[in-house]
């Protein structure tokens, strides 16, 4: 498969040539990290379900592959896309556990190129192609692409649970807490399961009698995939439980907390992923790199008094944060669960726990 001819192919009929490693031909939005390490875990969080993900670090699958470091069951990218990728007979353990569940491989990408066209274009879907010339690979992904854009747009509720789980708590003094998946990763969990006594983890259209059910002591909202105007439910349920325990949102969720509070929000035009996203808090008085994965952010012109912008990007100047004492909710835009890091903001968890108190 080494010398196997392969493209990027975008819905503008743009192609990128590159070596097919194998899995199968599959079509999502394609999108792009600048994470230096992480790919177990960007491959692995369903936030990433319907996107072709493409690194802009040049050497990819060089440290091996660990199922520790998974954020889920299984992995949800439609594509891997890279420059160099580790395929020897030393070791090819990340090529493998790709091709074990069918994601398409493409190296030898003139990522740099790739990455450019959409910071400049926008976010478009596309396609990986294994073809003997742009024009069939173009003719190959057209009905791969129009397939992909069909089907239900909660894509939140595709990738959640769809039955609530109860995970013991390791601190037995700590409190009891309700997660709301609309997509979750496993270490939002383990930071969770690390402060309190029991965290009842609820599917995303959950609703307030339920939750109010379980008698939380505080809600979190997970991250998740897709456009949060499409997840249904969720929003209409919040809106009943604002003022009624602390609650904490968390990319995802932070949209959809800003929509029940009466915001809006937008697609950017090539979203924020990445480890390294500085961020000026105003809740820690700190300046910290953060972990991010999103294509949406908060209107902040939209937001209804009473809630204050907490967090900034420091890139862009969006916002990445907000809270409101009164309804006692705070969001932020990003992942302080970090994995991959950077830790610099673990200790909203602990904010957050103070809250409750």
């Amino acid at each position: 498969m080494k010398n196997t001819p392969g493209y990027v192919v975008l819905e503008s009929g743009e192609t990128f040539p590159g070596i097919w490693h194998g899995g199968q031909a599959r079509a999502g939005e394609m999108v792009f990290n600048t994470s230096h390490t992480g790919y177990e875990e960007m491959a692995t969080d369903p936030s990433y379900f319907s996107q072709i993900l493409i690194t802009t670090a040049s050497q990819q699958g060089n440290y091996g592959e660990s199922d520790h470091f998974w954020e889920s069951e299984k992995v949800w990218i439609h594509g891997f896309v890279c420059l160099e990728i580790q395929d020897s007979p030393r070791d090819r353990s990340w090529i493998k556990k790709l091709l074990d569940q069918g994601v398409p491989i493409l190296s030898e990408v003139d990522t740099r190129a790739l990455t450019l066209r959409l910071r400049e274009g926008g976010t478009t879907w596309g396609a990986l192609v294994t073809a003997s010339s742009p024009e069939e690979a173009f003719e190959k992904a057209k009905p791969l692409i129009e397939a992909q854009k069909k089907g239900d747009l909660d894509w939140a509720y595709r990738v959640g649970i769809h039955e609530t789980q109860r995970v013991q708590g390791d601190d037995p003094s700590g409190p009891k807490v309700c997660l709301m998946d609309f997509g979750c990763k496993k270490n939002i969990q383990r930071e969770l399961k690390a402060r309190c006594s029991e965290v009842i983890v609820v599917p995303c259209r959950t609703s307030a009698e339920e939750i109010k059910s379980h008698n939380p002591q505080g809600l979190v909202l997970s991250n998740g995939p897709g456009n949060p105007e499409d997840v249904q439910v969720a929003a209409d349920t919040l809106r009943d439980l604002l003022g009624w325990r602390p609650v904490f949102g968390i990319c995802m969720g932070h949209q959809i907390l800003s929509l029940a509070l009466g915001a809006r929000t937008y697609k950017l035009k090539f979203g924020h992923r990445g480890s390294n996203h500085p961020i000026k808090d105003d809740l820690l008085e700190q300046i910290y790199m953060t972990s991010q994965n999103h294509g949406y952010a908060v209107e902040e012109s939209s937001l209804p008094a009473g809630v204050r912008v907490t967090h900034r990007n420091l890139n862009d100047g969006t916002v990445a944060g907000i809270e409101d004492k009164e309804k006692k909710v705070l969001s932020v835009q990003f992942h302080p669960e970090s994995h991959p890091g950077p830790h610099d903001s673990l200790n909203l968890f602990d904010y957050f726990l103070k809250q409750i108190k």
